[in-house]
């Protein structure tokens, strides 16, 4: 732990943390940033040696005893500890109301060739999401619904973007991830004998309609365009809609995910619910 806090908005460390919010640092480090008490408790839980340094201002602290616990688990992992003025804070933080502590991480792979999924996964795609507020709020809501990864092809916004960390609330931190082109995504479920559903407005099948009990992945396209030809129109891919009243033609991509998803916990709940129990003989 620093002996005295770090002032200067111009320090080397200051500096060197802001550029981390350029995707362009971000790719040559191999380093992120996560803000918050509660993202930075949830990175340590799920992944011990992911966080090289952690900055903190004690006078933007809104949650001082979760704040001290969280940094003496840190001092005790041995990551380095930084204190900052708030001035020198506020240059580093990407939040209004910030809560005085912010990470400095590194990126884990995400490689599709390393993923592995277990028997009969639930699983979700995005294809260019735009935004990492939604990206986030998607890793959040697979992770809710017990999905065995997120996929995302084509990728726009960044897995490690701090958006998108704060929108997961951490769960981009638990939920097994790759990043890929959509041919690779499109091998890899093929491969492992994945039925593949997506979301479109003009598919006439209703969400409900399809059976999701079995290996599926749910595909999204992004909030501009929607999904592209390459899913829409190639063998094997079920589209399915969302019907809605009222006067828009399309959901927030978030919350069609939602949908969609919770409708596959509910079928696969039903069918645990009423499979045959199984006894060993004696």
């Amino acid at each position: 732990m620093t002996d005295s806090p770090i002032s200067s908005r111009q320090n080397p460390h200051v500096k060197a943390v802001a550029r981390l919010r350029e995707h362009s640092e971000r790719n040559a480090l191999k380093l992120f940033l996560i803000e918050g008490l509660r993202e930075l408790s949830r990175a340590l839980a799920a992944r011990k040696n992911m966080v090289a340094e952690i900055y903190f201002c004690p006078a933007l602290f809104k949650n001082a005893t979760g704040a001290a616990t969280l940094l003496t688990t840190a001092q005790r992992h041995g990551i380095t500890l930084r204190e900052l003025s708030k001035g020198a804070f506020e240059k580093v933080s990407g939040r209004e109301g910030a809560d005085g502590l912010l990470g400095v991480a590194r990126m884990w792979d995400v490689s599709l060739e390393n993923l592995t999924l277990p028997e009969n996964p639930l699983v979700l795609v995005v294809e260019a999401l735009e935004k990492p507020g939604n990206l986030g709020a998607l890793f959040r809501t697979a992770d809710s619904a017990g999905c065995a990864a997120l996929l995302c092809c084509d990728a726009v916004a960044d897995v490690f973007n701090a958006g998108v960390v704060r929108a997961s609330q951490g769960a981009v931190f638990a939920l097994p991830c790759a990043v890929a082109s959509a041919e690779a995504v499109a091998a890899f479920l093929a491969k492992n004998k994945i039925a593949v559903f997506a979301a479109a407005p003009n598919a006439t099948k209703r969400y409900w309609e399809a059976d999701w009990r079995g290996a599926t992945a749910l595909i999204l396209g992004s909030e501009k365009n929607g999904l592209s030809a390459f899913w829409l129109e190639r063998s094997g891919v079920e589209t399915l809609s969302i019907p809605h009243a009222g006067i828009s033609d399309s959901l927030n991509v978030g919350v069609a995910g939602s949908v969609c998803l919770f409708e596959a916990v509910r079928q696969r709940t039903l069918a645990n619910e009423d499979a045959p129990e199984t006894r060993c003989a004696t």
